[in-house]
């Protein structure tokens, strides 16, 4: 196969990847009985263990008014609590519920176990290539996403 060719198989695969991840993420959503924004909101505030209200507000990319609205869903709905800063008492501190982390567990635990394996098929050299791809594409997206919202 010619480079061209592996260069259009890997886009084509490129983006059958993120739309399964996508597929993926709508069923996690579902059980979750939240949106895709609160669902990545979930996911940062799982990452860090706990955020400001703040510094969610940058992370996920949304105004304070629409963090603040979505801070108040997700702790309705039992996913995340809130609670004053110890260290600075004029700021919210969001944390995942035990209930959330065993949902996220039992969601996506399997699917970071079977990647896991995926992976442990390669060689070193292979995943040092892989690993360099994803970051490479994960900067390309952000940066296109950034291009997108300031047009």
């Amino acid at each position: 196969m010619s480079k061209q060719s592996w260069v259009t198989e890997a886009a084509h695969a490129a983006a059958a990847f993120g739309a399964a991840n996508d597929v993926v993420d709508e069923a996690a959503a579902a059980a979750f009985g939240v949106n895709r924004t609160d669902l990545r909101i979930i996911g940062l505030v799982a990452a860090a263990g706990t955020l400001t209200a703040g510094r969610l507000a940058t992370e996920a990319n949304l105004s304070p008014a629409a963090t603040t609205t979505a801070i108040q869903r997700l702790t309705h709905a039992g996913h995340l609590t809130r609670r004053t800063d110890a260290d600075d008492r004029r700021r919210a501190v969001v944390e995942l519920t035990p209930a959330a982390a065993e949902l996220l567990e039992e969601v996506y635990g399997p699917i970071e176990r079977a990647g896991r394996a995926l992976l442990a098929e390669y060689a070193p050299e292979q995943l040092e290539l892989v690993v360099e791809v994803l970051r490479k594409g994960e900067r390309m997206q952000l940066a296109e996403a950034e291009r997108i919202r300031t047009r």
